[in-house]
């Protein structure tokens, strides 16, 4: 069974509160980032002391998207921004290609070190209106962010990978950052669903998990994306036909603040339709949280948070280095 919590740890190895954390079952997930890192070797030793502390099904993810948002630089293969592809190529065909490529590149090389997911694809548009966005972004067009999504998705799930769709319903036309401010996006109701929300919309069977956006849309609900029940139930849910899994964004965020302390945020985020929530950054809470006697351990939520595990063909970085499939896509790549 996989507790609602996903955590972090400080540093490159297991302290002894981190393991004690890791025996407490309403922690189903661990969030790996650069500070967690030295080498491939260290860091796939951490997974597996992750793995055998833990007291039950756990998913160890990290944000390895490419360009500025790649976690682990030194003996990982550099993943252009999603932003650059088809800027690069000048053909979206071309572009479809490295798409899928970059997405199994990170596939193969994230699970050959014991990590299930990387939280990508981004599916924002890039509207050179928010700073947080940007480039990260396949491009601001909808329908080549449609298309070189859904190859970036196959590329990650041929290789046994799911992915993620960051941020619902879309964070790329706000100016304001939601790690350090609380952003709202004051557009019609009709235009968000008919732009920025109708990338999630064609690509609603095909990727696994969602990761709302801390932005509030008032012309659809008071409250954030990950913590309003119109967004993830009613929206999602119901008329996306969406069944995967949701996970909150960083609950620790400023675009998080609203929903009150820890203890709220977590419980507001459950109630409104996430099946995990990230506290990243803050230990001292995420151990309160998960010593919280109102958590529960959600069966339903457990199955579907289980269809994130890795299936990769390979779990050995250095296998995985030598075999043809690799250097094919690593000659491609380059």
């Amino acid at each position: 069974m996989y507790g609602p919590l996903m955590l972090d740890l400080e540093g490159l190895t297991l302290n002894s509160r981190e393991r004690d954390l890791l025996k407490n079952p309403m922690v189903g997930g661990l969030i790996l980032f650069s500070r967690n890192y030295a080498s491939t070797n260290q860091v796939a030793d951490l997974c597996m002391a992750v793995r055998e502390e833990s007291a039950g099904d756990i998913i160890i993810a990290v944000d390895h998207e490419g360009g500025r948002v790649q976690r682990f630089r030194e003996g990982f293969s550099v993943i252009p921004p999603m932003g650059d592809i088809l800027q690069q190529t000048q053909d979206i065909q071309l572009a479809q290609e490295k798409a899928y490529n970059c997405g199994a590149m990170i596939a193969m090389e994230v699970q050959g070190v014991g990590i299930d997911i990387s939280f990508a694809p981004v599916l924002d548009l890039n509207r050179e209106i928010s700073e947080v966005i940007g480039d990260r972004a396949f491009s601001s067009q909808i329908d080549e962010v449609i298309e070189l999504g859904r190859a970036f998705i196959k590329g990650m799930n041929d290789y046994g990978m799911a992915t993620t769709a960051k941020h619902f319903p879309g964070h790329g036309s706000v100016r304001a950052d939601s790690h350090i401010e609380i952003p709202i996006d004051d557009r019609p109701r009709e235009q968000i669903i008919s732009q920025d929300m109708r990338v999630f919309s064609e690509l609603a069977q095909d990727y696994q998990a969602v990761m709302p956006a801390h932005v509030i849309y008032p012309s659809v609900d008071k409250h954030p994306a990950g913590f309003s029940q119109t967004w993830l139930q009613d929206i999602l849910r119901q008329q996306l036909g969406f069944n995967g899994v949701i996970f909150s964004d960083d609950l620790s965020m400023e675009g998080a603040t609203v929903a009150g302390d820890y203890h709220a945020r977590a419980d507001i985020a459950l109630e409104a339709g996430c099946d995990m929530v990230l506290v990243c950054n803050h230990p001292k809470e995420a151990q309160e949280l998960a010593d919280a006697a109102k958590l529960t351990v959600n069966s339903e939520n457990s199955v579907r948070i289980a269809t994130m595990a890795g299936k990769a063909i390979e779990y050995d970085l250095a296998k995985v280095f030598d075999s043809e499939k690799w250097q094919q896509i690593k000659q491609k790549l380059a």
